[in-house]
């Protein structure tokens, strides 16, 4: 049975405009086109119209539509490493909990964007990629901001590793209605429960070279030992 957060979770208030910059008025822009239709339709052109914005400004400010988006990660990133209660007592797991709770609140105004994102994710490839690439990105951060090491090696299988959980815990969270978000909770929670053991494997797997390497090493210095007193 899945656990209950320590504190009580509200649907949230739609977010403040980001700005009158002409950066967030292309965000904004892309995310309710988003919302209306899929990626593959939306253009440049199209994004600079809603965003009241010459195609000169928008060019100034990104290269392309999935430049926009990037942004649009990138901002909701900021928001969840701004906000949030001090956890330092807390387990890992309950850290991270918390963060990526967060992290759907902050998305809750995009979620019909969000939905037809990945629902054109599933039909093009390449799209899919450059998501998982900024997904990973971002769990780099969120995996810091629950003070779960995400450097070296093992802290890029850990980001990977926690964005294939992320966007199965999306799939949930799209289709719970409920405001307490049950459902989605407990499908965070499994899969934090699944992290977990997966992250104890990667321990483990990660002594395996050391151990290997010591080993040679040992032998070598044994048999230059025994040269030497035969000498």
């Amino acid at each position: 049975m899945a656990r209950k957060p320590k504190r009580e979770r509200k649907t949230p208030s739609p977010p403040p405009p980001r700005g009158t910059s002409d950066r967030d008025k292309a965000v904004d822009a892309l995310m309710a086109l988003l919302a209306e239709r899929s990626f593959e339709e939306i253009g440049l052109a199209e994004v600079a119209g809603r965003a009241s914005l010459k195609l000169s400004q928008l060019r100034a400010e990104f290269g392309s539509t999935l430049a926009i988006f990037a942004a649009h990660i990138k901002d909701i990133d900021r928001t969840v490493l701004a906000g949030g209660d001090d956890m330092t007592e807390e387990p890992p797991r309950e850290r991270l909990f918390d963060v990526l709770m967060r992290r759907l609140e902050a998305l809750t105004p995009y979620k019909e964007a969000v939905r037809s994102l990945l629902r054109s994710a599933r039909r093009n490839p390449g799209l899919a990629f450059a998501l998982n690439t900024m997904a990973v990105r971002s769990q780099h951060w969120m995996l810091e901001a629950a003070g779960i090491g995400a450097s070296g090696p093992k802290g890029a299988m850990r980001a990977q590793g926690a964005a294939l959980m992320y966007a199965r815990v999306l799939g949930v969270w799209l289709n719970d209605e409920d405001p307490a978000l049950d459902r989605t909770m407990a499908a965070l929670d499994r899969g934090l429960a699944s992290g977990e053991r997966w992250v104890g494997f990667l321990d483990d797997l990660c002594c395996i070279p050391a151990a290997i390497c010591r080993g040679p090493r040992r032998r070598r210095r044994h048999r230059d030992e025994e040269e030497a007193e035969a000498a």
